[in-house]
């Protein structure tokens, strides 16, 4: 499987990489036009040590369970992804997360006549000629890595996905954000419920 790689001098979590590359490949054999996708990242080790079951159903044993994160698809979102982001935390358990969104990239001379009316600017955005079909996999982890999968409709193949640890940092500092420790920040109660839990 051959993937065009980010800069050499980044540096990378190879759990996290081979979770978010295996996503991109689930996410890619549907096709297009799919909505949003949000995923916990759940180190493998802990997944086959307390839900055997489980881990036998997805296939994991003990060797394949060494360093590894298994994705952990969470129920459908009731809003767009990054406002739903906005108000979601994660159980301690849960390592790190991944989201899958497609969103239309227009070139830079074009974004700069994008209109400030939302509605309009999508309009705007859909009906220009120039305009690219991109789906996005970015995932990120407590310890502070992260890693991107870009694959575009007009370069629908497997060698033609473009990877790298910091290709979306918008999207990327959103899904930091939600593994933030709350008992860190004083203006948040660290007994009040999560927002989210990983869904097994």
């Amino acid at each position: 499987m051959g993937h065009e790689p980010g800069p050499i001098d980044e540096i990378v979590d190879p759990a996290l990489a081979s979770a978010v590359l295996e996503i991109e490949q689930h996410i890619a054999i549907g096709g297009w036009d799919q909505p949003a996708r949000l995923y916990a990242l759940v180190p493998t080790a802990e997944l086959v040590d307390k839900e055997p079951l489980l881990a036998h159903a997805m296939g994991l044993d003990e060797a394949a369970a060494a360093g590894s994160l298994t994705p952990v698809e969470q129920d459908p979102l009731d809003a767009d992804l990054e406002r739903s982001l906005e108000s979601i935390s994660w159980p301690s358990g849960v390592a790190g997360c991944a989201a899958v969104v497609e969103r239309l990239v227009l070139p830079p001379n074009a974004e700069s006549t994008v209109l400030e009316d939302p509605d309009r600017a999508t309009t705007y955005a859909r009906e220009h000629p120039d305009r690219q079909d991109v789906r996005i996999v970015a995932g990120a982890t407590r310890a502070g890595a992260t890693y991107c999968a870009l694959r575009l409709r007009a370069a629908d193949a497997d060698q033609s996905v473009l990877t790298g640890a910091e290709l979306v940092p918008g999207l990327l500092a959103l899904l930091r954000e939600t593994l933030e420790d709350p008992a860190a920040d004083p203006a948040v109660d660290p007994d009040a419920p999560e927002e989210a839990t990983f869904r097994e």
